[in-house]
């Protein structure tokens, strides 16, 4: 448990090396949160990959325990990442190819923008929830709606910290009952979060602009991906990346994978977290493989 001055904010951060020094040779694998959450709901997947792997995790600006009193942090994609390569560059990880960058849902947006920064030392992709759709009339008004319940969730959000309110968030962000302790930690981190970062960051995730941003951005990463979903997601609707998958993979000469969770929500390593960890082992496997060939 460690912090980085950055000049964005006192960065908290996480590294299996710190208590395990031999980790720092183990293949490094970053994960980039989802929005209005701290980096503990990734406890579960650590706790499994960590004996293979060194995994850093962090909380991004405006949740957690990072400290942003006294800075003026810019409150997009690229500042997310200016953070993020921050810390990637304290401890090394642009030095050696030996990187795997894991992003959910928003943090899908900004683990993209970091593979392309960091492409001479990334040997995977790995983007969960985090999907593109069609550009229709249909889907530009439910965009704009999404825009204006971000602003009245944010308002009342304390409402989520009782009954029924606190059911009806856990059952959107997981289908699958996931453990009391990160019901909680949910619950705490939505509520507790920075609500200036927090709209921001609701509002660029559906921003048009931003999203064909991503797409390409997506399309030009070199190495492997992996888009990861959970088919039964109530937050956001995972054909978007289904649609991401078949869009890289007709467009990419990379390999290109889909991992598709037919009974889980938008938290597949909360609700099946040893379900999930073999697919993304199996990915980062593949990636290690295909970067020793290429090499």
């Amino acid at each position: 448990m460690s912090y980085l001055a950055s000049q964005r904010c006192k960065l908290y951060y996480e590294d299996t090396a710190d208590v395990d020094p031999a980790g720092r040779e183990k293949p490094a694998l970053l994960f980039v949160n989802g929005w209005a959450v701290s980096s503990r709901y990734w406890k579960p997947l650590v706790n499994l990959l960590s004996p293979e792997y060194r995994c850093i995790t962090y909380d991004q600006s405006g949740t957690g325990r990072t400290l942003t009193k006294g800075y003026k942090p810019s409150l997009t994609i690229q500042g997310f990442s200016d953070e993020a390569s921050e810390l990637i560059e304290h401890l090394g990880l642009n030095k050696s190819r030996n990187l795997h960058i894991i992003g959910h849902s928003m943090g899908g947006m900004v683990a993209t923008e970091l593979c392309l920064r960091y492409a001479d030392a990334l040997v995977s992709a790995t983007i969960i929830a985090c999907g593109i759709f069609e550009e229709t009339s249909f889907t530009s008004f439910g965009l704009l709606m999404l825009g204006g319940l971000i602003d009245v969730s944010l308002n009342f959000r304390g409402i989520f910290q009782v009954e029924p309110f606190r059911g009806m968030f856990i059952k959107r962000a997981a289908t699958k009952e996931i453990p009391v302790e990160y019901q909680n930690v949910l619950i705490e981190d939505f509520t507790q979060s920075d609500k200036d970062a927090t709209i921001a960051v609701g509002k660029f995730s559906i921003d048009r602009d931003v999203l064909r941003t991503y797409t390409r951005h997506v399309l030009a990463i070199s190495a492997p991906v992996l888009c990861s979903v959970g088919m039964a997601d109530n937050t956001i609707p995972p054909e978007g990346t289904v649609t991401l998958y078949e869009k890289r993979k007709a467009a990419s000469k990379s390999p290109t994978h889909l991992a598709k969770f037919m009974e889980l929500g938008h938290l597949p390593m909360l609700e099946d977290t040893a379900w999930f960890a073999r697919e993304l082992t199996a990915h980062l496997e593949r990636s290690q493989q295909y970067c020793k060939l290429q090499s």
